[in-house]
């Protein structure tokens, strides 16, 4: 497409003429020697004139070399395709633990007991929105693992469905082993340097196939990153089985803490609005995200080119300039 970067340099248009209204008439000299000749020359040089076509006259260029001026300050330019936004490399699978127990509301957030779903969905959409750069992919689990979203750059569609998340969705149960199991198949096959996976959950691995530090031991060998959050409070008995989640009587912290060891990450545990602050920091420092930049298309300039047209007429008035003085010189010569 083509634009103008500078369109509103063409405001300045009339200001030649606005100078020449301004601007008082400059004083003639008066003439000191008087020259017997002087009429014949004033003819002469007044039949050039009109010999010469209107087009050609000086005014007629001085506008257009003015025009062409402004046309190049304007910065004529031709846009081409967005230019590709730098990335971190990082790979960074999101693992929800969906099970019954996340209805619980024991979590606070700004003063207010809301669910540890919701709280979930609180941290995990502010620090989604600060991962410029990354591919992103959001795994849910409960008594079974589904990957939700693979790995994309397309963190609105990520986002979207971890906000239309519901707890129960994929069993009651918490098979935390299998979680990991799948994040490790999905981000194998990624380059080494980053691949990251931050599992979130309120419970023990109380379901699956696959042990959680089994799982844990495969993801360092593969090199993968696990970051574990262990969300709310313990509760009591009754509670738990009002929610049918024998997982959640004991959010086990000690296995996640073994988890985030063995594959080289760090655990976390949030119950308050201070919680999240403290994990986004420290994720954001762990796994720096890459900063984020306004959209650019290439261009291609062609300002140059009525530059280049404006100094080509300019240079062809002033050497006309000195033909007419040269012209005149000779005129005179051959009058005396």
């Amino acid at each position: 497409m083509f634009e103008f970067a500078w369109p509103w340099v063409f405001i300045l248009l009339p200001l030649p003429w606005l100078l020449r209204r301004c601007l008082p008439t400059a004083s003639k000299p008066e003439a000191e020697l008087s020259v017997p000749f002087f009429n014949d020359l004033h003819a002469l040089a007044m039949a050039q004139q009109a010999s010469v076509p209107a087009w050609r006259s000086h005014t007629a260029v001085y506008v257009l070399i003015w025009l062409l001026l402004l046309t190049a300050g304007a910065r004529p330019q031709q846009q081409g395709e967005l230019l590709e936004q730098p990335t971190t490399g990082r790979d960074l699978l999101i693992a929800v633990d969906v099970s019954s127990s996340m209805l619980y509301g024991d979590m606070e957030l700004e003063g207010q007991s809301i669910s540890r779903m919701e709280f979930v969905k609180q941290l995990l959409n502010t620090f989604i929105s600060e991962r410029h750069g990354d591919r992103l992919g959001l795994i849910l689990f409960g008594s079974q693992a589904y990957l939700q979203a693979p790995l994309t750059y397309d963190h609105h569609s990520v986002r979207t469905w971890l906000n239309e998340a519901q707890p129960g969705i994929a069993g009651a149960n918490t098979s935390m082993g299998d979680a990991i199991g799948l994040a490790i198949k999905r981000l194998r096959m990624r380059p080494a340097e980053h691949r990251v996976l931050l599992l979130i959950t309120d419970g023990a691995n109380t379901s699956g196939v696959m042990s959680p530090l089994a799982a844990a031991e495969l993801a360092a060998r593969y090199q993968i990153k696990i970051y574990a959050v262990g969300i709310g409070h313990q509760l009591q008995a009754e509670t738990a089985n009002s929610l049918h989640d024998t997982s959640s009587l004991d959010l086990d912290e000690q296995g996640l803490q073994d988890i985030a060891k063995i594959s080289s990450g760090l655990y976390f545990h949030a119950t308050q609005t201070a919680d999240l602050v403290d994990i986004h920091s420290a994720l954001n420092r762990l796994e720096p995200a890459a900063q984020l930049h306004k959209p650019q298309r290439s261009s291609k300039q062609f300002y140059h080119w009525p530059l280049a047209f404006a100094w080509l007429l300019s240079m062809l008035l002033v050497a006309q300039r000195v033909y007419h003085a040269y012209q005149y010189k000779q005129r005179v010569e051959e009058t005396n």
